[in-house]
């Protein structure tokens, strides 16, 4: 649960004396073996808000490849782990911006303002308004917010209580509660299918867990908009659900991968782009399309804009003899089967001694499996693993490399 953060502590954090506070506990250790004695320096100094100094401390730290401005933020520990990462924030403040020139963008979950930060920043968006019903975290979004050039309106409010007339509308129900995470669509906080009721008729993003079953959503409850899967550096970040956006794509995957000079480049893959693509044997190189395009199913999308074939119609792994800009690829060194023996002797033959392995479409734990093959080379390499029709194959490939 963390530290249960009062209106005096968020006070006490925005004053003067406690940024001097904050700066003090942020010069602390604060690791296992010297927690006590730094909470005893701080309880001394600053009590009755030694906690809110120590939790605020923890979860910037915690924040700090996440949010770009963490170092300067108040949080709770919920708050900061539910808080869209800066990157994914700007880039759909920017298509806000550009799809939306001068609009009003209302954040109805404004939480701790992670997004405002990014909504306020973009020169496309016209206003910014946000509102929460948790008067704690709206403090911190009034401080988080106040760091930049552009301060949104801030309002308490509940999210099913329609409280402005702004042109487009943005949610990010909650996904945990005090039993922990949630994943029924009931148990959000607010639930979902009330914030599409509430808001239906508005142009709506509602920002969802990326494991979200989409496909249950549209056939047992009928939404009909667009599902936007989400990545960033290969993790899939979010599943967002765009309400009033008739004749576009149903699905997207958006990918978004920050760059050696901390620029973040990106590239999308619809459902209404060519899907015809060759199922054959694999070429020189496997290709592990990133999690959003998996998760949108849109491998074969992917698959026919890079001039890459299917080993299996039913298996993401997709081949080919080059490997697109900005993606992973295993260049194949040879084809074998998946028993353990035969593993072994193959990899033996090579000299492997690091050995990374992935695994489609197969019952394989890549961990247990490691553990049995026991590779004792100076070499490292991969192993790719999957099914084609029935059969279960192996790729032993050069290790994996970023183009």
């Amino acid at each position: 649960m963390g530290y249960r953060f009062t209106l005096d502590d968020v006070a006490f954090l925005r004053s003067r004396h406690g940024s001097k506070a904050l700066s003090t506990a942020a010069g602390l250790d604060l690791s296992s073996s010297s927690m006590l004695a730094d909470i005893g320096e701080l309880r001394r100094r600053y009590a009755p808000h030694d906690g809110a100094l120590v939790e605020t401390i923890l979860c910037r730290r915690r924040a700090r490849t996440k949010l770009a401005a963490a170092q300067d933020m108040l949080f709770t520990d919920d708050a900061m782990q539910q808080a869209t990462a800066s990157a994914v924030a700007r880039h759909r403040a920017t298509e806000i911006g550009e799809r939306f020139a001068g609009a009003v963008v209302h954040d109805l979950t404004c939480s701790i303002g992670a997004e405002l930060v990014e909504l306020s920043a973009s020169p496309g968006v016209g206003g910014v308004i946000g509102s929460d019903i948790d008067a704690v975290r709206l403090s911190m979004a009034r401080h988080n917010t106040s760091l930049g050039d552009r301060i949104p309106t801030l309002l308490r409010a509940d999210a099913l209580t329609p409280t402005s007339t702004a042109d487009i509308v943005i949610a990010d129900p909650a996904r945990r509660s005090g039993a922990g995470r949630v994943f029924r669509l009931d148990q959000l906080t607010p639930p979902l299918l009330d914030v599409l009721t509430t808001w239906a008729g508005r142009p709506l993003a509602v920002k969802c867990a990326p494991g979200l079953d989409y496909r249950v959503l549209r056939d047992r409850y009928g939404f009909s908009g667009q599902v936007q899967i989400t990545s960033l550096d290969g993790s899939v970040r979010e599943a967002c659900l765009w309400t009033e956006r008739d004749g576009e794509p149903r699905r997207r995957a958006t990918v978004l991968r920050t760059q050696p000079d901390s620029t973040v480049r990106s590239f999308e893959v619809t459902d209404d782009t060519d899907d015809d693509v060759a199922v054959a044997e694999a070429g020189d190189w496997i290709v592990d399309p990133d999690g959003a395009v998996v998760r949108a199913g849109l491998v074969r999308q992917y698959a026919a804009a890079h001039g890459l074939w299917q080993l299996d119609p039913q298996i993401a792994y997709l081949t080919g003899n080059s490997v697109p800009l900005g993606e992973r690829g295993f260049r194949v060194l040879e084809v074998t089967g998946i028993a353990d023996r035969e593993l072994r002797r193959r990899l033996s033959a090579r000299d492997c001694g690091t050995l990374e392995i992935l695994v489609r479409g197969l019952d394989v734990d890549p961990d247990s499996l490691r553990k049995r093959l026991k590779p004792k080379g100076s070499r490292s390499l991969s192993l790719v693993l999957t099914r084609i029709g029935r059969k279960g194959v192996g790729f032993i490939c050069e290790p994996g490399a970023r183009f």
